[in-house]
């Protein structure tokens, strides 16, 4: 034997039933949103860092490549076949490796 509800409470209850999880979707929807937020971040600060070291290392580049730049200048001017002879090795050694 059924029990049979009248109409009306069918109604409230599928009503109340729609409420809740309508108000548990929101919650959800409203924690998946602040963890998007709180990823979002994360990767904003981690661009922000990488961006920062790569400046840094760029700069660091910048400055060896100068500091060679006057070496091979200075070694040019004092001793220029040594430095020609030293360039003909490396040259070689490089070559070699290229083809290895």
């Amino acid at each position: 034997m059924s029990t049979a509800y009248p109409q009306t409470d069918i109604e409230k209850r599928a009503r109340d039933v729609a409420s809740t999880v309508s108000d548990k979707a929101s919650e959800i929807a409203g924690k998946a949103g602040q963890q998007l937020d709180n990823a979002m971040e994360a990767a904003n600060d981690t661009a922000r860092n990488v961006a920062a070291q790569g400046r840094e290392a760029g700069e660091r580049v910048h400055e060896v490549a100068g500091n060679f730049k006057s070496a091979i200048n200075k070694s040019v001017s004092d001793q220029p076949m040594t430095t020609l002879a030293v360039a003909a090795v490396a040259g070689f050694v490089i070559g070699a490796l290229w083809k290895s």
